[in-house]
């Protein structure tokens, strides 16, 4: 982990696109201000962390539902598909 000293109104650049500017500090509290392109995704911990889990959780339910689906599949599927026949073809005399 990087550690950095900032005042008020100084900032840091990351990745040449995002900067982060100390707005405002009072007591243990510090309000920071975030540039940063359009396309980028800011989450407070908090959240990243409850979002993952939520995801782990829903990819779980997917897979044993897919298991489940697989089994139930393989037990109605007949034991060999039929051959196609194949095409037609004209001849000419």
């Amino acid at each position: 982990m990087l550690y950095l000293t900032r005042k008020i109104g100084e900032s840091v650049i990351i990745n040449d696109d995002i900067e982060v500017t100390v707005v405002d500090i009072r007591g243990k509290s510090i309000k920071l201000g975030f540039t940063f392109p359009s396309d980028a995704t800011v989450l407070r911990r908090e959240i990243f962390e409850r979002i993952q889990e939520e995801n782990r959780a829903a990819a779980a339910v997917g897979s044993d539902a897919l298991a489940d689906a697989i089994r139930e599949a393989g037990s109605t599927a007949p034991a060999t598909a039929p051959t196609p026949a194949p095409p037609k073809t004209e001849t000419g005399s």
